[in-house]
């Protein structure tokens, strides 16, 4: 299983600091047996899950212009029209999508084209379904011009435990759909605002895959 580059550091030292904190406890004769063997098997059930969380499966895309691709593994939180007030400055449909810590927190990008608008928000850390998550948490958006001149705007949102967001690109990039364009560690939220005549392919509930589900038409 490939791991991805955001979580490479991470593995390499949390074994150092599980062990650093257990042969501390120990020396402090904090443990019995029972409470070593405990501490041994939480840590490991944790460290297994950091493996997992940091996972970067493999994917073929499948591209194509008139469809826009879920830019995240997660389920579809909400599907609303909104006046979109950052960039647009327009009425659009705004798909929420919420990535549980279980998910691939690889992020991707929804269609090709190149990136007109980016701009990082510093911000709280609502849980990441909370509705208040979209303008008041820690966020970035960027907003994707085709060879049509259609524009789309999507977010990378932090959750409550998400405390990076990372994106790899900058204005002016030229982009492919499905790439990989960021990572959202431990819990986080993602939006794509799209045209309100845009055909929607999704609904509330439906679980979805970045760089493979179809969200929309347009």
């Amino acid at each position: 299983m490939k791991i991805h580059k955001e979580g490479k550091g991470i593995l390499l030292w949390t074994p150092v600091i599980l062990f650093a904190i257990y042969y501390s406890l120990q020396k402090k004769e904090v443990f019995n047996y029972r409470q070593s063997i405990g501490f041994a098997v939480v840590s490991s059930a944790f460290y297994f899950w950091l493996i997992y969380f940091f996972r970067d499966p493999y994917r073929i895309i499948h591209t194509h212009d008139q469809y826009i691709l879920g830019p995240a593994d997660g389920k579809i939180l909400s599907i609303q029209r909104v006046y979109e007030e950052e960039y647009l400055q327009a009425d659009r449909i705004k798909i929420s999508i919420f990535m549980s810590p279980f998910n691939v927190h690889v992020n991707r990008f929804p269609m090709s084209g190149r990136i007109i608008y980016f701009k990082y928000h510093p911000g709280k850390y609502f849980v990441a379904f909370h509705p208040k998550s979209s303008t008041h948490n820690e966020r970035t958006t960027i907003v994707l011009e085709n060879e049509d001149k259609q524009q789309i705007l999507f977010r990378q949102i932090a959750g409550f435990m998400a405390r990076r967001i990372k994106f790899y690109f900058k204005k002016n990039d030229e982009v492919r759909q499905g790439e990989k364009c960021g990572f959202i560690k431990f819990g986080s939220r993602a939006e794509v605002y799209l045209p309100v005549d845009a055909d929607i392919q999704v609904s509330v509930g439906d679980k979805i895959k970045g760089g493979i589900t179809v969200l929309a038409k347009i």
